[in-house]
């Protein structure tokens, strides 16, 4: 999905293909956690060309979504975050010409890794759409609750 470049980020940043690794370089990062969880924000919007409206529902799922992140990584010291859309932490992203600036802080989507989010939600029992005039943001959360505490 991510190589049609419908967001215009494909290839510019360390948090989208080909920056984040290949499918079988993310399938092995998701493996390598046991446990997750999964989060939405859902918004109704004035009507479905309400772009302020889906910017902020999006904003506001972006800024919970870090805050979990934190919490969970107070708890565990090996936490993938995989958001909705790409990661916006730089302006400008250094790619492909010099190292993340921010590694640990660099949040990829669940489209980057593969994952079909209409799919997730399905087989998760979670809603993906939520009729006209409303806007879902997903992401997940990834870890290995018994092992790795953050601060062993």
């Amino acid at each position: 999905m991510c190589e049609a470049n419908s967001c215009g980020q494909y290839g510019k940043r360390w948090s989208c293909p080909p920056g984040c690794g290949t499918l079988e370089d993310c399938r092995r990062q998701i493996a390598a956690r046991s446990q997750g969880i999964l989060v939405q924000t859902v918004g109704t919007l004035e009507d479905e060309f309400d772009m302020d409206g889906m910017l902020a529902v999006e904003a506001r799922h972006k800024a919970q979504f870090l805050q979990m992140l934190e919490a969970l990584r107070a708890q565990f010291r090996d936490v993938l975050g995989l958001g909705a859309g790409c990661c916006m932490r730089c302006a400008v992203c250094t790619y492909p010409d010099a190292p993340c600036r921010f590694p640990q802080q660099r949040i990829a989507s669940l489209e980057a890794y593969g994952i079909l989010v209409s799919q997730l939600c399905r087989d998760n029992g979670l809603a993906y759409y939520y009729g006209r005039c409303s806007i879902a943001y997903t992401s997940c959360y990834l870890f290995n609750p018994k092992e790795n505490p953050a601060e062993a």
